[in-house]
């Protein structure tokens, strides 16, 4: 009796298969996010002030406003009495159209005195991001290529020591050494300011004269943004050094050097790539203590002027437009990562 063999199918089984978004649809994603974004923020800039103690009528008038009379009428011109909901649609309808308001202190438009803070802040904190990027990176490449040398300790302590460091203190300490002077060392450096009266800004000596009034200012953001560049770049380098790819890249004969520039610090790039990005945001924000120690008119000190009030529509556009160049800039971080490297659209 023969007994016939009892073919089986083969039995499939699926693995599991990541799928590779293509970039159109991960562009597509990463907008909508951004977008969904700048709603909740919208909503959070109207009611997050809102709560602030004090009523503006009354911190205005400095005694001046004290009858009901005065203060309805303020708030009337303001539009302070309306209820919150019909506040809302009027401020949402305001931003959709460019209209911020106007300012409760200054009585101008809030987008005017924006535009008008924010070029000084984009002078002073997009001057020191630059070079603090140029100088971080290049410290934590040096630092983390010779591990454990002399310049990556030195370099390593000292990148500790000014990430720990508040910068206002920082700035206090270079007003009183090179500003205001102390024992041998004389007064260098202006106090505060962004330039000396009198000068005319847009001339040659205006040129100079901005420049040596930012020379402490840009320092101090300086010296507190290469903590970060070089720690990230120096941590992401490390991670870089073990891989395979470099033991081919050397296998072929090419020299440490061109190893470490051409593969290494190319895929170590990617973090510090997010950070340059977020810190491109916070240019347009720019830095609340040091402009408010160094004098600085702009938007960071001009926030902290609007908190004494309380000005609403200031406080309103400023936090918008904090807010949204963060979220911009990390969807601009999103899209450039996705180029330098298609794994995260999978």
């Amino acid at each position: 009796m023969t007994i016939g063999a009892v073919t089986e199918a083969p039995v499939s089984v699926d693995q599991p298969r990541t799928r590779r978004r293509s970039y159109g649809r991960y562009a597509l994603g990463k907008s909508v996010g951004a977008l969904g974004s700048l709603g909740f923020v919208l909503v959070v800039n109207f009611f997050l002030f809102r709560i602030l103690p004090g009523d503006p009528g009354r911190n205005l008038g400095r005694g001046r406003m004290d009858s009901a009379e005065d203060l309805a009428a303020f708030n009337e011109a303001y539009g302070l009495d309306q209820a919150l909901p019909q506040q809302f649609l009027t401020f949402v309808r305001g931003t959709l159209s460019g209209d911020l308001g106007t300012s409760l202190r200054y009585r101008v438009p809030v987008s005017d005195l924006l535009v008008d803070r924010m070029w000084p802040t984009l002078l002073l904190v997009g001057t020191a991001t630059l070079l603090a990027t140029l100088i971080g990176v290049w410290i934590g490449v040096i630092g983390a290529w010779n591990r454990g040398g002399r310049f990556d300790r030195f370099s390593t302590g000292g990148s500790l020591t000014l990430y720990s460091m508040p910068e206002w203190w920082l700035g206090l300490l270079l007003i009183a050494t090179l500003a205001v002077g102390i024992g041998p060392i004389p007064g260098l450096f202006p106090t505060g300011g962004l330039s000396s009266p009198g000068v005319d800004a847009t001339s040659l000596m205006g040129t100079f004269d901005v420049a040596w009034h930012l020379a402490l200012p840009v320092t101090t953001l300086t010296l507190a943004y290469v903590a970060d560049y070089s720690l990230i770049m120096r941590s992401s380098l490390l991670d870089e050094i073990g891989e395979d790819y470099l033991t081919t890249a050397r296998a072929k004969g090419l020299r440490d050097v061109q190893v470490r520039n051409r593969h290494a610090v190319r895929n170590a790039l990617l973090p510090t790539t997010t950070l340059v990005a977020l810190n491109i945001g916070f240019v347009v924000t720019g830095a609340i203590t040091v402009e408010t120690v160094f004098s600085i008119p702009g938007l960071g000190l001009l926030s902290t002027e609007a908190l004494e009030v309380p000005d609403y529509p200031v406080l309103q556009g400023a936090f918008l437009v904090a807010s949204a160049a963060v979220i911009v800039a990390n969807l601009a971080a999103n899209l450039v990562y996705g180029v330098l490297d298609p794994r995260v659209r999978a």
